[in-house]
């Protein structure tokens, strides 16, 4: 086994696609992303993980494009190049422009960033540095947000944080496609 090879293997397709009807009837995905299909190999933690991943992209109230950055700036300080090539795509659906991504590496301090955008990285890098925010950073961000999407938002980050160790740990490999990080960083 190399670095690079999966430590755990994504289930097959349509052992995944059986599984998904299973345990989520009609809310089964359609997908066959490598993550999805590696979390099969763990049913009773697919199915656990789902609500809390099906809220936090589709129903907090977080704003999208919010969340991706900070997702986005999450999977670049964790080195996770699956994540971040996934929220790549999903941060450009979002709203984000490429040159915003690709400026993701360089921090909360990086020219070009909205005095908010430089406040949600720093609340990523605080949280991944010390495991909270400080009082400036909170304050900051609850000038824009109220209560619910401040949780929301440190759910997000510490909910990436555990996808992203998970992917780098497990290997799993990205499907031909995904983006990769920025040249520029």
């Amino acid at each position: 086994m190399t670095e690079t090879d999966p430590r755990i293997d994504p289930v097959d397709v349509d052992a995944y696609h059986r599984l998904e009807r299973e345990l989520f009837g009609e809310d089964a995905l359609t997908g066959t992303a490598h993550v999805s299909r590696t979390w099969a190999n763990s049913p009773g933690l697919m199915k656990a993980q789902r609500p809390l991943q099906k809220y936090l992209l589709g129903q907090s109230p977080l704003p999208a494009r919010d969340r991706e950055l900070a997702i986005l700036r999450v999977a670049w300080l964790g080195r996770c190049e699956y994540a971040f090539g996934q929220h790549v795509r999903m941060g450009g659906a979002a709203g984000l422009t490429p040159e915003e991504i690709e400026r993701v590496p360089q921090g909360p301090t990086a020219d070009g960033w909205t005095e908010f955008q430089s406040i949600l990285l720093r609340a990523v890098d605080e949280l991944h540095a010390n495991g909270r925010l400080t009082d400036p950073t909170w304050t900051a961000l609850a000038e824009t947000y109220d209560e619910a999407q401040l949780l929301d938002l440190v759910a997000v980050i510490g909910r990436y944080w555990t996808v992203a160790a998970m992917l780098n740990t497990v290997n799993v490999q990205p499907e031909p496609g995904l983006p990769t990080f920025p040249t520029t960083a």
